[in-house]
Order: structure tokens, then sequence, then C-alpha cells
């Protein structure tokens, strides 16, 4: 018997519900996996495939080789197996089979599951269930035992705790220094400077006062007003390390987020939530030697935000994935800190079901109100998620806004959202009409990140990627 990851029997009679195209493009790691998966959507290169109600589909990519690749997905987590030899996951094989699974039934039919199959898919299921169990009810794996030894492990945060206020005093006279000789010289020392300074965070273990200060350094090549740019993320690092070096005055909730910031983890130890969590939008940034992935979920009953994060090596996408625009019953997990929207996916009860319903969302004065608000319990936060309501993509100047369709307002899309091509599938997902996005409102504006046609409250509109 197969089970879910809350050990319940799956369904096998009827086939799960199939996923949309974009929900399928929205999982590749890269640009390249997108477009050779794509070259394998149709059903000319398959064989032997088929899918069945527990959320498993499965079959044979004819390669290169005289054997074909065996490629089976579990759309309950989702997770991929392919006996090819990339390194990438989901593969292009993966992408390849799901994209003709989304096509319809007549391409992979309901049907017996071949052993080859069913062997790593009993298995994948079986050890999730036994993670599960372990980590206790509603754990989904999340927890982890406690250290062997709590004395050790208390001396050891002791001594970093003491490294990273040492970093931070160094910090400390490092702006000092840069204020008292001005900050329109801060050009003429270079770059090699603030690496310098950087490396020093680094070898002090606070990787989060590290990042900040390589972004100093980028600042005064930046372009015009650099010196005002400079100024002011000079100021939210002083105010950071400030709040480091007089942590123990903080109120709790503050002071997680103070010991976020400077690169202090945290376990995901609040109350699991368990809900019909509808994935908003995935997407990968590059930082140093990693890669980081962000989905963003909306909780259809809590109408709870969460953010779940996962890594990567440079040159792999992390292993973390869900369907952009699916419904998945599922516990999440929160971290601490005060305002923090980071949480841990836990058990999950079933497959991921198609519904692109978006949140109810708000003007874009209601975006920037709660946007200030967040900053009260983070002054350090770069954006805040929120979705916005009737509103139409017009151009600005040498930029675009999203205007209120109703009212007088409006909101800049950020700069960096202007080159990628999901700004003109934005404005011909609108053909000036309303519509809904979703997005991160922060100092710079509104990047969207995922949109719907309005009038979209019958459950029937499909969610639109944009990144």
């Amino acid at each position: 018997m197969l089970l879910s990851h809350g050990g319940e029997p799956l369904r096998t009679a009827d086939p799960a519900a199939r996923w949309t195209v974009e929900q399928v493009l929205a999982l590749a790691p890269d640009e390249a996996s997108r477009k050779a998966g794509s070259k394998l959507g149709s059903t000319g290169p398959w064989s032997g495939g088929g899918c069945d109600g527990s959320g498993a589909v499965w079959g044979l990519c004819k390669g290169s080789g005289s054997k074909p690749y065996q490629t089976v997905v579990d759309t309950t987590g989702p997770a991929y197996r392919c006996s090819c030899p990339s390194r990438k996951f989901p593969c292009k094989h993966a992408l390849g089979l799901l994209l003709v699974w989304a096509s319809g039934a007549s391409a992979l039919p309901a049907g017996a599951m071949p052993d080859w199959a069913g062997e790593w898919l009993t298995g994948r299921r079986t050890r999730a269930e036994a993670k599960g169990e372990k980590g206790g009810p509603g754990a989904g794996g999340s927890s982890a035992a406690g250290p062997a030894d709590p004395e050790a492990a208390r001396r050891r945060a002791e001594r970093r705790a003491g490294r990273i206020t040492g970093g931070a005093q160094e910090l400390e006279q490092r702006l000092m220094d840069l204020l008292r000789g001005g900050l329109a010289a801060a050009d003429q020392s270079g770059y090699g400077l603030w690496e310098e300074t950087a490396a020093r965070m680094v070898d002090a273990q606070a990787p989060g006062l590290a990042g900040r200060v390589r972004e100093l350094g980028a600042i005064p090549a930046s372009g015009a007003g650099w010196p005002a740019r400079l100024l002011q993320e000079c100021a939210l690092l002083h105010l950071l390390d400030t709040a480091w070096l007089g942590i123990d005055r903080l109120p709790e909730p503050l002071a997680a987020t103070v010991r976020t910031r400077v690169g202090l983890t945290s376990p995901a130890d609040g109350l699991p939530v368990r809900d019909r969590w509808l994935v908003l939008a995935q997407y990968d940034t590059p930082d140093g030697k990693i890669v980081t992935r962000r989905i963003w979920l909306y909780g259809r009953d809590s109408g709870r935000t969460a953010l779940l994060l996962s890594f990567g090596a440079a040159g792999r996408s992390p292993g973390q994935a869900l369907p952009v625009g699916a419904t998945l019953d599922a516990e999440l997990t929160p971290y601490q800190g005060a305002g923090q929207l980071r949480a841990e996916l836990g058990a999950q009860f079933g497959a991921p079901v198609p519904s692109g319903t978006p949140p109810r969302g708000s003007t874009t004065a209601g975006a920037v109100a709660s946007y200030g608000r967040a900053l009260r319990d983070d002054p350090w936060l770069e954006s805040w998620p929120v979705t916005l309501r009737e509103v139409i993509p017009v151009p600005s100047g040498d930029g675009w806004q999203l205007a209120d369709a109703t009212g007088g307002t409006a909101l800049p899309v950020v700069p960096s959202a202007l080159s990628r091509p999901g700004l003109w599938k934005l404005v011909a997902l609108s053909g000036g009409a309303p519509l809904t996005v979703f997005g991160e409102c922060g100092h710079r504006g509104f990047d969207p990140l995922a949109a719907w046609t309005d009038g979209s409250d019958d459950g029937a509109a499909e969610t639109v990627p944009l990144i």
C-alpha cells in the first residue's frame, strides 16, 4: 500500500489532478532546463508512460544510448528520479514528462505502475512517513534531535557570540572612519577595502554583516545619487551593529530578528499550521557560491503568507520545488523572529491540486502601509509580500507603474523587473484591464511575481508566473 506523507492510504482509482504548462515550467531550475524540457514535452520521445491516483507520473524517454531513460515523478512532493546523468533537479526529462502529462489524459493515461517506478516511489514515501513519525505529529521530519552535549553547545554558542561582538565593534570603527573622512571620498578607496572588511566579518562568523558590507562596496559605482544611498545603508548597518551590541536589552522577538540578520541560524520551532497553501511564486537568486530559492505560499483558511527558503551549491539548483499556482494541503512550521514569514514545509496530505484563485489583495496605498508596519518589527526588511487588487500596468517615464483602477495612487515597478520578460507578460495579460498581481513591495518599488486576470473569484483563473 502506498502512503501519503500524512500516513493515509492514497487513492489509486483515479488520476491526480493535472498541472498546467505554466506550473510545470515554473519548476525548471534555470532557463536552459526550461528550453530543453520543452523540447521533450510531446509524446514523440516517450513510451511506456502513465500516471495514477497517488500522484505518480512515469515514462521512458529515448536518449542517445541504447536504453531509454527511466523517469518518474512524485507530484505530492514534488520529487523526481531519472536514470540520466544530469545533476539538475528536476532534469529536462522530468520536465518533459510533466509537460506531456499536463497536455491531457490521452498522452499519459491512468494505468498500472511498472516495477522500476513503484520501487522508488514506495521507498521514498516509506522513508518520508518514517521521518515524519520520528519528528512527532505534524513534524514532517523537520524536527531534529537535540545536541548530544548541551553544555558544549552552549559554550560554542558563547564563543561565536563573542567573535560576532568583536566583528561588530570593528565594523563600527570602520563606519566611523568612513564618516570622518567624508562619504564623497568613498569611491576613491575602491572595492578592495570593503572586501577586506567583509572578510573580517566572515572570520567573525557573522555572514549577515559580511553580506551587507559587500553591498556597501558596490554603491559608489551605482550611478548618480550614490552618496545618499550609501549614507542610508550605512545607517541601517550601524543600527544592526548597535542592536547586536545591546541584544540583551531587546525584547525576544526583535532579538531573534537581530540574530538572524547577523547570520545566526535558528530552528523552525513554532506551532505547525495546517492549511491549504497556494503556491504564489518561486524564484532563485545567486548569492556568492550558493543559490537561494524563495517560494511564497498563501494559506487559504488562515490568510497567512509564508516563505520557504532552500539553498543549492553554485551550478546546482536547490532541491525544494513546488508548482506555482497549485494548492497543497500541508503543515508549515514557522521560524522565530519579529515579523518573520519564513517557515519550513512539513507533512503533506495528498498531491498538489491546481487552483489559481488569488488572495483577496489590497490597494497600492494599503500595500505601502503593510510594508511600513512590517518595518516596525524588522527595520532591515528589504520588501514585504503583498497582493494588489484591480491594478493596471501603465508606462511612466522610463519605467512602468501599477495604478489603482479606481483610485489615484500607483506603485512604481522596481528597475530590476523592467528587463525581465515577465513585465511584458503582465502587460499582455492586462490588455489595459484591471488584474490582480502578487509581488514584493519595498523601498525601491513593487516587484511583480505572479498575476491573475480580474474577476477570477470563481476559482477558474490560472496563476501566471512573472519570474
